[in-house]
């Protein structure tokens, strides 16, 4: 395989314990391990409702992110969906931020690293840093499974060591610590949850490796909600023990809050041991910042909003010059002060959930046919709204700091797009659909709808068949009034004869006689018509769909689907095989819902296309 080229999808080799491993190793880092005696200091023995409050926050947006990361499992996550949903301007500037963030709580993760590997190693605390950057960008360039597998044996241990210290620690709390030494207004605590958002931000990043994931519908939604849930538990438990410990004086100007507890109740050898545990946890989040912060740049390489060559891969299948340009970034963000990295990472966080539950909100109110999650957020569209004032709620709260630090993130992100996307793209997103939805004028092409039903196919590993190509090229009839069947045989005839030597009057004739003689009303709703012509190997299909319904022989009910078939004899045991799919597609609960929803002749075929069934033919 070329070093140098492109790669639109790369190898599926993720399961549930990589993304579980992955996604709570990104989560347990700085957080823990140096953020609660800063937080402590500014909500007291609150800080624990803050950190739930935080991850609680972080659930209700990380549900918004499984959906839409289960509809669109592609390489750049949030900023795919984002872009997809509000157009290639905010898809830009949310791609560029979701990298930007990743890679400074990356560079965070290693200057806790130079923290940490002072107590361990002989080496001066950037210098450690700066050498881990380089191990886990190599690492990186031998691809996702291979660093991936590196992060399942990190978080093994490094969990182990963190039950370890909960266990030991709860009977030496002492309960004079939880008293408050002054007032703390709910405002501080809301505030509080803010600046430790980093703690839980960076779970998105799961979503920027979904193309790699295998079975995302069930692994993506699972392993996100398994990782989050355990680390808020995990998180409560170690700054409780923590608080429990340590005089509020004492915890809230350290930076080695975790350590110093262990060392005060277990010792040198514990004080060791929760520093091995830090640097584990920094380890698989720098790791992790550099595995997925990289597949933001191949994202945009790919929808040309950034410079094609960083899409390139190399042998191993890994987007190895994405891969340097953000071990280059952290590099540099390791002479960055400590502070400035936190505030805006947290506000990055903040807007990319803030941005998914909008996201949610906009592809099912714009009733795009091809979005087709496997995971649906629940309690639509309350959860939506509640997470999005939730999470503006916080970040107002925050200082002007970090507004500055995110407003020049986006104002970079807007260049970038301005001066080198906005040229090279133009892509259809929902929220055209929506506005078009809105105000009844034609502004979509279908663009959109093709490209969510190939991520489809992908996704679900639908390899065409006879059938496949059949529906592709079929007919179709779409009409609001209502119509009988001897019309409705007529437009399908003149279908027919435009495709096979029969006589359109004939045809129509032979479809009327068949359907007095014996109905072909699957269900209610559902007709499947079929005659015999004359020939070999002929087989032609023609959709049709009636919004008000097709009025067939008989007192059944209206059908509103009709899937009309004309086949020569030789055929007759594909067309009963088609007849079992057809009839598996129609058992979906969706399948009326969706038929009828169909704005285009194309949305009829893409229904059948899409829907669940056995492949008639592997060719």
């Amino acid at each position: 395989m070329d070093k140098n080229k492109t790669s639109e999808s790369l190898p599926k080799r993720l399961n549930l314990l990589h993304v579980y491993c992955i996604a709570a190793g990104a989560l347990i880092s700085s957080g823990l391990f140096v953020l609660p005696g800063l937080a402590h200091a500014r909500a007291g023995p609150w800080v624990i409702a803050s950190y739930v409050l935080a991850g609680v926050l972080a659930i209700m947006g990380l549900l918004s992110v499984a959906e839409l990361s289960t509809a669109m499992p592609k390489a750049g996550g949030d900023y795919f969906f984002i872009s997809r949903s509000f157009g290639p301007a905010v898809g830009t500037v949310a791609g560029l931020l979701s990298w930007f963030s990743l890679s400074l709580k990356a560079a965070f993760a290693l200057v806790g690293i130079g923290a940490f590997a002072e107590i361990l190693l002989p080496w001066p605390g950037v210098i450690a840093g700066l050498v881990f950057a380089i191990v886990f960008t190599a690492v990186n360039l031998r691809g996702a499974h291979e660093s991936a597998g590196l992060q399942v044996g990190l978080v093994a241990l490094l969990f182990a060591l963190m039950a370890y210290y909960v266990v030991r620690g709860f009977p030496a709390m002492d309960v004079e610590n939880f008293r408050l030494a002054k007032p703390v207004a709910m405002r501080d605590v809301f505030a509080t949850a803010g600046f430790v958002f980093v703690s839980y931000g960076a779970v998105v990043q799961i979503a920027s490796l979904a193309g790699e994931v295998r079975k995302p519908g069930r692994t993506i939604p699972l392993g996100i909600m398994l990782s989050v849930v355990s680390v808020i538990l995990v998180y409560a438990l170690m700054v409780m023990v923590t608080t429990g410990v340590l005089p509020g004086e004492e915890l809230d100007n350290s930076l080695t809050p975790i350590t110093d507890a262990a060392g005060r109740f277990m010792g040198h050898g514990g004080r060791i041991a929760l520093s091995l545990a830090a640097l584990l946890a920094f380890l698989t989040t720098a790791n992790s910042g550099i595995m997925t912060g990289s597949r933001y740049l191949l994202a945009l390489s790919r929808d040309s909003l950034a410079p094609e060559w960083l899409g390139r891969t190399n042998r191993k299948d890994s987007p190895y010059v994405a891969v340097l340009a953000t071990g280059a970034l952290i590099l540099g963000a390791l002479f960055v002060r400590l502070d400035v990295l936190v505030e805006a990472a947290s506000v990055v966080f903040l807007l990319t959930y803030m941005l998914a539950s909008l996201c949610v909100i906009v592809l099912r109110s714009s009733k795009v046919e091809n979005y087709r999650p496997k995971f649906r957020a629940p309690f639509y569209p309350y959860l939506q709204v509640t997470a999005i004032f939730g999470l503006l709620f916080v970040l107002v709260e925050m200082k002007e700091e970090a507004y500055l630090a995110g407003a020049s993130l986006v104002a970079l992100g807007l260049a970038v797009y301005w001066f080198h996307g906005r040229k090279r793209q133009d892509r259809e997103s929902a929220l055209l659909h929506l506005i078009e939805r809105i105000t009844d004028r034609k502004l979509v092409t279908g663009s959109l709808e093709a490209e969510l039903k190939d991520i489809v196919r992908e996704r679900d590993e639908i390899v065409a068949d006879r059938l496949d190509k059949l529906i592709e090229k079929a007919a179709a009839i779409s009409v609001e009034r209502r119509m009988d069947s001897k019309e409705l045989f007529e437009k399908a005839a003149a279908a027919f004869a435009g495709r096979m030597q029969v006589d359109a009057g004939d045809l129509a004739a032979r479809f009327q006689q068949r359907e007095e003689e014996s109905s072909t009303i699957l269900r209610d709703g559902l007709a499947m018509p079929h005659v015999i012509v004359t020939g070999e190997k002929v087989f032609e299909l023609v959709l049709a769909r009636s919004c008000e319904g097709f009025d067939f022989p008989g007192d059944s009910a209206p059908v509103h689907a009709a899937l009309i078939m004309a086949g020569s004899a030789d055929e007759r045991n594909f067309y009963l095989r088609v007849l079992a799919a057809f009839a598996q597609i129609a058992q979906s609960k969706k399948f009326e819902e969706r038929w009828l929803a169909a704005k285009t002749e194309q949305g009829l075929r893409d229904v059948l296309l899409l829907g669940e069934r056995h492949r008639v033919e592997k060719k």
